[in-house]
């Protein structure tokens, strides 16, 4: 079993390990990874179209345009041109990316389109993933265990905020083709985590708010409720 299969948290931070631990659905990062439905400023109703944060504050898809920026790079760089694997892995990256994107803009009318949009984004991620193992181990290149220096490196700076491709592009344009896929297994671990647990909030607002056409029958219902009191 290689390194990496054995740890399903490889290149997760501090926090990140922390909300593994409680089983929360809160996941970490500068916005709360789509916990941006903020109340409504009346009682006991919600809106019909919650409020949204903005998708660029997402940790998720602020990872995910990093993998996707060193992938591109990765690809063209150091894969042979005419290798099907080029085209393949970075479409994997730009869909993980702008499923994120498209899955929050969506849930403004749509939770069920969301969550299945953000699932078809940790999919894309996951076959990205299964490409750089790929690319390591046919090349009897090793897998960082996630408790080597070098990981541990890169879980450092997955903690810093704004997360962008300039934090790793010194590493993407100086270092050897293995350690660069490396640095993005990792970054794949980071965004996947987070993905798991935007989802599992997602489910989570989905049963308790229900979708849009119910949120239109309450706040009918509840208007006319009010009306006939007058």
């Amino acid at each position: 079993m290689s390194a990496d299969q054995k740890n399903g948290k490889h290149g997760m931070n501090v926090m990140d390990e922390k909300h593994e631990k409680t089983g929360n659905c809160k996941a970490p990062g500068s916005h709360n990874s789509h916990i941006s439905h903020s109340e409504p400023p009346w009682p006991n109703t919600r809106p019909i179209i919650p409020p949204r944060g903005d998708y660029q504050t997402l940790l998720s898809f602020q990872k995910a345009e990093v993998i996707y920026d060193i992938t591109f790079r990765f690809a063209h760089k150091h894969l042979s041109r005419g290798d099907r694997t080029v085209d393949q892995m970075i479409q994997s990256a730009r869909s993980g990316k702008q499923n994120i994107l498209e899955g929050s803009k969506a849930g403004l009318t749509s939770k069920e389109s969301e969550i299945k949009l953000t699932n078809v984004g940790r999919a894309s991620l996951e076959e990205l993933l299964a490409d750089y193992r790929d690319y390591l181990r046919v090349r009897d290149h090793a897998i960082w265990d996630k408790d080597s220096k070098e990981a541990q490196f890169v879980r450092r700076l997955g903690r810093k905020v704004p997360h962008t491709f300039e934090l790793y592009r010194e590493f993407v344009e100086t270092r050897p083709p293995k350690v660069i896929a490396n640095i993005a297994i990792c970054l794949i671990h980071q965004a996947n985590y987070l993905l798991d647990q935007q989802l599992c909030r997602l489910e989570k607002d989905f049963l308790e708010q229900g979708g849009l056409r119910e949120r239109m029958f309450q706040a009918r219902l509840a208007h006319r409720n009010q009306q006939h009191k007058k």
